[in-house]
């Protein structure tokens, strides 16, 4: 589960998959909207598929679902090939943006809607509605017409009615995003608690990094139709393997340079005339005189009125301050012109650190905080 620190199933290679994507592309004329992509999701997690629009991530979820068809490859449930099971026959339920509530129902026939079409008998149709109604916490609502609800009401409705009938895996296209900021950020841990208390698979498509570093156990962040990194979410933003990653990430800073040397799993690089050779871990270990990019994120550089004892120190001038509440953010200029950030929490009442635009200070960060990417 996404709380439990030790449910890694991808480490273990005996645990086999929930859904086995297999050298899958999808096509849509001369159009590549999924290109040779494998993926295995595991039973119990909250897998969540990142990207920015266009990048294949609600084709893939389609495929899931069955309402498009791969055109190479093959998508596996507990080793079964899905290819020809139609939406209805797959023990996979999917709930939509647009939570689709039928306007005439009320809740619970809402909540009963498929369960009716199986046909399950009165009684137990009649037990399950209560039990997703305690579920999503509305018991007292279940006489209600979808327009007599809010949003986060109506977001659970569509929850519990996809719930309903159990399915192995529930896929979420963009769950919350018809939801203001608050109630989202309160709705992804509701979805997180109900999640680990079904113990179901749950996959969601999402565009905001935030709410899929939240709630998933794992995330495959895609691009242009293929998976650029799949990890759970402390490894994708504390190693990013690719500059497109680190980008998309949260807020990040990525300073070009030449490496001009490496210790152990340190690498230094040259980055501007006369200035000193920054220096950040890799995973890996360039060659001499490539070109490569140092990634740091913003709260992990400090800002200074006089040179700091530490790995790297860089003098700039600030251009610009954004007071944030908690945090606020340091624009600064480097000698080349460069702008990076540098990101302080506000832990005191008063903000002012005696920092001011147009004054010259000096950026500082340690090795550790950094990584070098080589592409």
């Amino acid at each position: 589960m996404v709380n439990d620190p030790n449910f890694r199933p991808w480490h273990d290679p005996n645990t086999k998959p929930l859904i086995d994507i297999q050298n899958v592309t999808k096509k849509f004329g001369d159009f590549t909207a999924i290109n040779n992509l494998s993926l295995k999701i595991y039973p119990k997690e909250f897998f969540a598929i990142l990207g920015p629009s266009g990048c294949g991530k609600t084709t893939l979820m389609r495929m899931l679902g069955g309402f498009d068809a791969p055109t190479k490859g093959s998508i596996l449930l507990e080793g079964q090939d899905l290819t020809g099971t139609s939406p209805a026959q797959r023990p996979v339920n999917m709930m939509f943006q647009s939570y689709a509530l039928f306007p005439h129902l009320s809740v619970g026939d809402n909540i009963a809607f498929g369960l009716k079409r199986e046909k399950m008998p009165k009684a137990d149709i009649k037990i399950r509605v209560q039990e997703m109604l305690e579920l999503v916490q509305l018991t007292e609502l279940e006489k209600r017409k979808p327009h007599q609800l809010s949003g986060g009401q109506r977001q659970r409705v569509a929850l519990a009615r996809a719930l309903a009938k159990r399915p192995k895996l529930l896929l979420l296209d963009e769950p919350l995003g018809a939801l203001d900021k608050k109630l989202r950020e309160a709705t992804q841990f509701e979805l997180m608690g109900i999640q680990e208390q079904l113990g179901c698979t749950f996959v969601i498509v999402t565009h905001d990094q935030e709410e899929a570093m939240t709630v998933s156990s794992r995330i495959a962040v895609m691009n242009q139709g293929e998976i650029a990194q799949v990890a759970p979410p402390e490894t994708i933003y504390e190693a990013p393997t690719s500059r497109y990653v680190a980008d998309f990430i949260g807020d990040v800073n990525i300073i070009e340079g030449r490496v001009s040397t490496t210790k152990e799993n340190a690498v230094f690089l040259e980055w501007h005339e006369n200035e000193v050779p920054l220096s950040a871990l890799s995973d890996q270990t360039p060659a001499t005189g490539s070109t490569a990019w140092l990634s740091v994120r913003p709260e992990k550089i400090q800002i200074y009125k006089e040179p700091p004892q530490t790995n790297n120190a860089v003098a700039g001038k600030v251009l610009d301050i954004a007071y944030l509440g908690n945090v606020s953010t340091y624009h600064v200029e480097l000698s080349n012109g460069q702008v990076i950030k540098a990101q302080e929490t506000n832990a005191g009442r008063s903000a002012n650190r005696g920092i001011d635009w147009d004054q010259s200070v000096w950026v500082g960060w340690s090795t550790d905080a950094g990584i070098v990417l080589s592409q």
